[in-house]
C-alpha cells in the first residue's frame, strides 16, 4: 500500500502530526504499535499545560513550549477536549527567592508572563500550600488537559479528514527505496515518500532501523497517586516545587477530569518499566508535605507510572541529515504535551513543502460536542427526551464516573473505535472511579462484546490481555 507520509507511533506528538498533516492534500497512514492510540507515554502524562518559563531560552523546549500554550487551548476546545487554564504557582520557602527570579528571568526571554507574589498573594490563589511557604511565581497562562483525550481527539479529527490509523502494528523494519521507503509493520508492508518518527521510548530503536542518526536514551519513570474527586476543592491550581536537575519536582494538581494527582517521581530506569515501586511511593510521601499542607493519601483510588525518553537535554526535531524525507520529533520528554500543537504546525508544514502539498479548502475543523449524562443532567428535558429515543441513555454502566451505555456504544462506534475496556475507560472514564471498574468492568466487557460481534473471551483489557478465559461452568 502507498501512502504520501507513514507517522510512526500514535502518542501525543504522532497524534498531532496526523492531525496537521490531514489538513493538506496527502495520504497520510499511522502506525500504532499498542491496541489504542494515547495507551504509553500520553496515558501516564500528568495533563499539565505548562507556561514555559523553566524552560532555557533559545531551546526548542522553550520555543515549542509557549508557542504550543498558545495553541493548545484552541484545539481542546475544537476538540471537546477537559480542560482547564487555572494557572500554576512554583512555591519556595524564604531561601527560594533567587530560584524564583531565575525562573522568571527565564520566561521574560522566551515572552511567558510570571509574577512573583509573596505568602498572602499565594494564599489567595491556593490556600492549602504549606504553612511555611514565603513566596511563588505565578503563571496564569498554565493549566490542564486532558492528555490522552487530547490524542484522541486529534485521531478523530484526523480520520475524519482523510486520515488512517492503524493499530496493533509494531515497527519492525524500515527500508530506503525509491522515492521513498518501504515500512514493515504488523506483518504487512507500507510505502511512502516520507516518513516521520514519533515513537516516543522507541525512537531512536526506530532511527536505527533506517539508518537515521544515532541517539542514546535514557528512560526516566515517574510514578503518581491519583485522589479521589471529593479532593478536587482542596486543590486550584498547579502546585511545583522549585525545580531541580530532575526535573520539575513533584507536583500536586487538578486533572482536567475533576481528580487530583500527586507527582511524578523521576527514577532512572530501563525502556518498558512502568512498575511503580514502594519506595517511590514513599517518596512521595514524604515529598508532597513539603508543598501542600492538605496531603490526602488515604484518598488514593489508584497509583500508576509513567516514562519519559530524554535523548541528550533537548527536543530532536526536523529532517534527518543521513535520510531524505525521513523525519523525526523524538526525545519529547517534558513540556512534550504542551508543545505538541507547535511540533505538529511545524513539521506538517515542513513535510507539506517538501511533497508539494497544498492546504485543503475544506476540513473538519470542530468535533462535534460529545453527549454525556453529566451536561445532560444540566439540562433534564433533553435528557428525558434521549431516553425515550434510546434507553441506553438510562442505563448507568459506571455509577463513580456516571457514565450511560449510550455513551460507551458512542464510543466504541467513533471515528477511531474504542476495541478495549482501557480504550473505553480513556474516551468516557467509566472505571476511572472510586472502584477503579470494580464495578462497571463486567458489563463494559458484555457491551463491547455485543457491539463488535466477538466473544467475551476476546475483549481485551488493553495491551493485547483478554480479560476472560472462558465462561464459568461451560468448561470441565
Amino acid at each position: 500500500m502507498r501512502y504520501d507520509c507513514i507517522i510512526i507511533g500514535g502518542g501525543i506528538i504522532g497524534t498531532a502530526v496526523l492531525d496537521r498533516l490531514t489538513a493538506y492534500r496527502l495520504n497520510v497512514l499511522l502506525l500504532e504499535a499498542q491496541d489504542d492510540v494515547a495507551s504509553f507515554a500520553t496515558r501516564a502524562n500528568s495533563g499539565i499545560v505548562h507556561a514555559g518559563y523553566d524552560c532555557e531560552p533559545g531551546t526548542l523546549k522553550a520555543k515549542y513550549n509557549v508557542r504550543g500554550n498558545s495553541v493548545l487551548w484552541k484545539d481542546a476546545e475544537e476538540l471537546d477536549v477537559p480542560n482547564l487554564k487555572c494557572g500554576s504557582l512554583v512555591v519556595a520557602r524564604e531561601d527560594g527567592l533567587k530560584g524564583l527570579e531565575e525562573l522568571q528571568r527565564k520566561g521574560n526571554i522566551s515572552g511567558v508572563k510570571t509574577e512573583i507574589l509573596d505568602a498572602a498573594a499565594t494564599r489567595r490563589i491556593e490556600p492549602n500550600v504549606a504553612s511555611d511557604i514565603a513566596y511563588s511565581l505565578y503563571a496564569p497562562s498554565a493549566g490542564i488537559v486532558s492528555p490522552y483525550q487530547l490524542a484522541i481527539g486529534y485521531a478523530d479529527r484526523a480520520i475524519l479528514n482523510g486520515g488512517e490509523v492503524r493499530l496493533n502494528s509494531s515497527v519492525t523494519a524500515i527500508e530506503e527505496i525509491d522515492n521513498g521507503y518501504r515500512v514493515t509493520a504488523g506483518g504487512e508492508m507500507f510505502e511512502a515518500r516520507a516518513v516521520v518518527n514519533c515513537a516516543g521510548n522507541n525512537g531512536a530503536p526506530v532511527n536505527d532501523l533506517v539508518g537515521a542518526e544515532h541517539y542514546d536514551s535514557v528512560y526516566r519513570r515517574g510514578d503518581y497517586f491519583v485522589l479521589d474527586n471529593t479532593e478536587r476543592k482542596n486543590v486550584h491550581t498547579v502546585i511545583f516545587p522549585l525545580p531541580t536537575a530532575a526535573g520539575k519536582g513533584i507536583l500536586v494538581a487538578p486533572t482536567a477530569d475533576g481528580n487530583v494527582i500527586y507527582g511524578p517521581t523521576a527514577v532512572d530506569t530501563v525502556n518498558g518499566d512502568t512498575a511503580s515501586t514502594a519506595d517511590s511511593l514513599d517518596a512521595l510521601r514524604q515529598n508532597v508535605p513539603l508543598s501542600f499542607d492538605k496531603p490526602a493519601f488515604n484518598k488514593c483510588i489508584r497509583v500508576y507510572s509513567g516514562l519519559r525518553t530524554l535523548i541528550g537535554h533537548d527536543f530532536v526535531i526536523g529532517e534527518s541529515k543521513l535520510c531524505k524525507n525521513f523525519f523525526m520529533a523524538i526525545g519529547i520528554c517534558s513540556p512534550g504535551l504542551t508543545s505538541a500543537p507547535a511540533i505538529a504546525d511545524d513539521l506538517s508544514q515542513e513535510i507539506a513543502k517538501k511533497l508539494g502539498a497544498e492546504r485543503k479548502k475544506d476540513i473538519v475543523t470542530v468535533l462535534p460536542r460529545r453527549k454525556t449524562l453529566e451536561r445532560l443532567l444540566e439540562d433534564g428535558k433533553q435528557l428525558n427526551e434521549l431516553v425515550k429515543e434510546d434507553p441506553a441513555w438510562g442505563r448507568i454502566v459506571c455509577r463513580c464516573e456516571k457514565v450511560t451505555e449510550a455513551e460507551i456504544i458512542a464510543a466504541i462506534h467513533s471515528p477511531l473505535p474504542a476495541t478495549t475496556v482501557d480504550a473505553v475507560k480513556r474516551r468516557t472514564r467509566a472505571g476511572m472511579g472510586r472502584c477503579q471498574g470494580g464495578f462497571c468492568g463486567p458489563r463494559v466487557m458484555e457491551i463491547i462484546s455485543r457491539e463488535l460481534g466477538i466473544p467475551l473471551e476476546q475483549v481485551k483489557k488493553g495491551l493485547g490481555a483478554e480479560i476472560a478465559r472462558y465462561r464459568v461452568k461451560e468448561v470441565e
